[in-house]
C-alpha cells in the first residue's frame, strides 16, 4: 500500500470553499504540461456534491474545453439548477485565468427501490495474480525515468499485459481490462470514492481507442496529441473504491482524429456500479490541425 499517495489524493479532492458556491482546487506538483483531466473531474464533482443536501450522485456529464495550467489554482463555481424531492442538478465551471477550462453536469438521487438487472462481469484472472505496475514496467525503468519510481495513488493491474507491452508492435482488438483500486484506505464518504473512481476512469480509457492501430500513448507520444474531449460516467450501486473494481474497456470507434470508448465496472463479487463514455482526441502531429483548434 502507499497511504501517503492516497491520502495525497483526498487532500487533492478536499476543495477549499472560499464564497458561497465557489470553491478552490489544486494541483499536485509534478512535471505535467496540463492537469490530468480525472483530476478536474473529481474537484468539480466534490464541488458540486459539497452544495447537496440530499441523495447521492448518479449520474455526470462533462467537457474539457481548455488545457488546464498545473501551475496556478482552480476555481470551481457551481450552480445550483434544481433542488427536487428526488432529484438535484448541480452545473459546474471550472475556470483559469478568467476562462472556463472544464464544465460538468452533475444529478444526485434520493436512494429508491425499483427493478433490478444487470449484463455478467466478465470472466478474468484475480487481481492478486496480476503483476503490479513496477513488476511489468521493470524492464522499462531506464525509459520512464522519475515516473517508474513515484508512488501511485491508483493501483493499476492490466489483465492482458501493460501498454507499453501491448501497443505500438501490431495491432490488436480494441478493448482491454484492467483492476484497479485506490492503493490505501479511504474515508467511508461514498462522495468521495465516487470522485476517486471518477479520477482513476480517465486514467486508461482513451488509451483502448489506440489499440487497432498499433499506437501507443507512451512510445508515441512524439507523433500523437491525445486529450479528453467529454466524459460520462452513471452510478448503478454503491461500491468502495479501495476495494478491487474491475474496469472493462472497449472502444467502437475512431474516425475524424477522434477515438469514442466506453467502459463498464465491476465490484469483485460482479456488481456491475458504473459505466463510463468518453470520447477523445487522438491526433496525428503530422497532420495539421484546423485554424484556431485549441484542444490539447
Amino acid at each position: 500500500m502507499t497511504q501517503d499517495a492516497v491520502d495525497e489524493l483526498c487532500a487533492l479532492l478536499d476543495l477549499e470553499p472560499i464564497e458561497v458556491n465557489i470553491f478552490r482546487g489544486v494541483s499536485p506538483k509534478e512535471d505535467r504540461q496540463r492537469v490530468f483531466g480525472g483530476q478536474v473531474a473529481g474537484q468539480a464533482l466534490v464541488a458540486a456534491g459539497r452544495t447537496v443536501a440530499q441523495g447521492t450522485v448518479h449520474s455526470l456529464h462533462a467537457y474539457f474545453l481548455r488545457p488546464g495550467d498545473p501551475n496556478i489554482p482552480i476555481l470551481y463555481d457551481v450552480d445550483r439548477i434544481r433542488d427536487g424531492r428526488s432529484f438535484t442538478t448541480r452545473r459546474v465551471v471550472a475556470i483559469q485565468h478568467g476562462r472556463a477550462i472544464f464544465n460538468l453536469s452533475a444529478s444526485f438521487h434520493v436512494d429508491e427501490q425499483g427493478p433490478d438487472h444487470q449484463l455478467p462481469m466478465p470472466d478474468v484472472p484475480d487481481p492478486e495474480s496480476l503483476a503490479t505496475f513496477k513488476e511489468r514496467m521493470e524492464p522499462f525503468k531506464e525509459t520512464l525515468g522519475d515516473w517508474y519510481d513515484r508512488d501511485r495513488p491508483i493501483d493499476i493491474r492490466h489483465v492482458s499485459g501493460s501498454p507499453m507491452e501491448r501497443r505500438g508492435r501490431e495491432p490488436l482488438p480494441p478493448a482491454q481490462q484492467v483492476w484497479m483500486r485506490a492503493d490505501g484506505r479511504l474515508p467511508d464518504e461514498p462522495l468521495l470514492h465516487a470522485c476517486v473512481v471518477a479520477y482513476a476512469s480517465d486514467l486508461t480509457l482513451l488509451d483502448t481507442t489506440t489499440l487497432p492501430h498499433a499506437l501507443s500513448a507512451f512510445e508515441d507520444h512524439h507523433r500523437l496529441m491525445m486529450a479528453s474531449l467529454d466524459h460520462a460516467m452513471w452510478f448503478h450501486r454503491p461500491f468502495r473504491a479501495d476495494e478491487w473494481l474491475l474496469y472493462d474497456m472497449e472502444s467502437p470507434s475512431a474516425s475524424g482524429a477522434r477515438g469514442f470508448a466506453r467502459g463498464s465496472i465491476y465490484t469483485r463479487d460482479g456488481a456491475l456500479v458504473v459505466s463510463v463514455a468518453q470520447e477523445g482526441l487522438v491526433r496525428p502531429l503530422d497532420v495539421d490541425a484546423p485554424a484556431g483548434a485549441d484542444a490539447g
